[in-house]
């Protein structure tokens, strides 16, 4: 047996509203969302494909987490599975800016060997946001 692969990751938020608005925005989806907004659960996830980030929204205290876990203190990458034409249009339209890209990088799949291109943004938590795609050309630049 071997781990094959991550089931969740969990993030701070100091803006539970801001945070959701963000990612829906992207294209994530919460599927826990109506539960927190009624108050049947203290957290909120949001979810692409098989993967999902649980979010712990201001105010929400835990023994089960990382000791200094803050908001800002992700460094995120995710794998838009379209062109990158269609990336940069989809976050025009969301009025998001990136601060780098494109550019050249070697992501997740084939075991940590896949070329890809990416692009950089932060989030409204100022965590790092990478979104990679894997069917582009080089673009030549790395940094």
């Amino acid at each position: 047996m071997s781990v094959s692969g991550i089931d969740h990751i969990a993030l701070p938020t100091a803006n539970g509203e801001r945070f959701l608005a963000f990612y829906k925005a992207v294209g994530f989806t919460s599927p826990d969302e109506t539960d927190w907004r009624e108050g049947r659960s203290p957290i909120f996830s949001i979810a692409c494909g098989d993967n999902k980030i649980n979010v712990h929204p201001e105010g929400f205290v835990a023994n089960l987490r990382g000791p200094s876990a803050v908001p800002g203190c992700g460094d995120l990458c995710f794998v838009w599975s379209g062109t990158f034409a269609a990336l940069t249009t989809m976050l025009d339209g969301a009025g998001i800016e990136p601060i780098k890209g494109p550019v050249d990088r070697v992501g997740g799949r084939a075991a940590g060997t896949a070329n890809g291109v990416s692009v950089y943004l932060r989030d409204p938590d100022g965590n790092l946001v990478e979104f990679i795609c894997y069917d582009e050309p080089p673009v030549g630049r790395i940094f």
